[in-house]
């Protein structure tokens, strides 16, 4: 954040926010970012070759902290120059004295490498809007010579037209070299043996060019794997659900209705979506130790929501049955 703006020739980050858009996902004026970026150096650190000056991603992961801990009493001047290992820090001290609504965590940093992938990109963005991500438009062989990146990253996802061993071992270094947690290779030729190669490293495959809702439903494993390894231990902050219909006192009232058939219908629903609200409750705070555990748990929340969200709405005609039938009686 603090750097000087420049042109970034080998890493293109995605997506790229006007000043416009930040003011109103930070809460802050246009003129306060304008003033923080002059007196501070708080500002975009992109500059598009056109010469805009735009935010990435990581300017407004930063500038939301900086926001929130102003919005809390505490002074710019003190914090300006923090790094966001320090603003998190401080802003858990002071959600402790004063609670108030979570900054939503930091994006996962994604490196996309290749040039016919990333302009397969271009016209794909939808498949990145969950993460912070770095377009790299050269081949495998550049990147090993010249690519870095100034953070760690989370992911490296690879076009590599025809699989060689040299390749591999060149996508190996990269993930190395850019920390990387996971790696996905995206060939269009490459035989059972260098696919079993990568396989044996733990890396992942797919023919190139991949269906767009795959490639989103990969990348979005790896934001539920850092915030699983950061810790977030419910389920519920990582998958929201649809919001109950009935509290416990609703439902105690629905189990006493009769309708139209004169059937215990009310009775047994109401009984049904209380016990899944329990189990949706207890489901939601299962501890997640490691990924397979947080994908298991994750499906069985997903289902629990969803049964208990039909539940509701056959419960709610259930009601309405009763409802035109009292009116329709003399």
């Amino acid at each position: 954040m603090n750097a000087p703006v420049k042109t970034l020739q080998a890493l293109e980050p995605r997506p790229l926010y006007g000043i416009g858009t930040v003011a109103r996902l930070t809460g802050l004026k246009s003129d306060t970012l304008r003033v923080w970026e002059r007196r501070y150096g708080l500002g975009a650190s992109y500059k598009s070759p056109t010469g805009r000056r735009q935010y990435t991603q990581s300017d407004l992961d930063h500038l939301q902290l900086v926001s929130a801990l102003v919005k809390q009493g505490v002074r710019i001047g003190e914090i300006a120059a923090s790094d966001r290992k320090t603003l998190e820090v401080l802003l858990e001290q002071q959600d402790h004295m004063s609670p108030s609504r979570p900054v939503p965590p930091s994006k996962p940093r994604v490196v996309f490498l290749g040039a016919d992938l990333c302009r397969w990109l271009d016209g794909h963005q939808g498949c990145i809007s969950g993460v912070s991500a770095l377009l790299a438009r050269m081949s495998v062989d550049d990147a090993v010579a010249s690519l870095n990146a100034e953070e760690v990253c989370d992911m490296l996802v690879v076009h590599c037209p025809s699989l060689t061993m040299q390749q591999i071992r060149g996508v190996e270094a990269l993930g190395e070299r850019l920390g990387v947690r996971r790696t996905i290779v995206l060939y269009q030729f490459g035989n059972d043996q260098w696919l079993a190669e990568l396989e044996r490293m733990g890396h992942s495959a797919f023919q190139y060019p991949i269906e767009p809702s795959q490639l989103a439903f990969e990348i979005g494993r790896s934001q539920v794997e850092k915030e699983t390894s950061q810790g977030v231990g419910n389920l519920s902050e990582l998958m929201p659900a649809k919001p109950r219909m009935f509290n416990d006192a609703e439902l105690r009232a629905a189990a006493e209705e009769k309708i139209v058939l004169d059937c215990e219908c009310p009775r047994h629903l109401s009984e049904l979506i209380k016990s899944l609200n329990e189990f949706e409750t207890y489901s939601s705070a299962c501890s997640v130790d490691n990924w397979k555990d947080a994908a298991i748990h994750a499906s069985i929340y997903a289902y629990t929501c969803q049964a208990r969200h039909l539940m509701e709405k056959a419960l709610q005609s259930a009601l309405e049955g009763r409802a035109l039938n009292v009116e329709a009686t003399p």
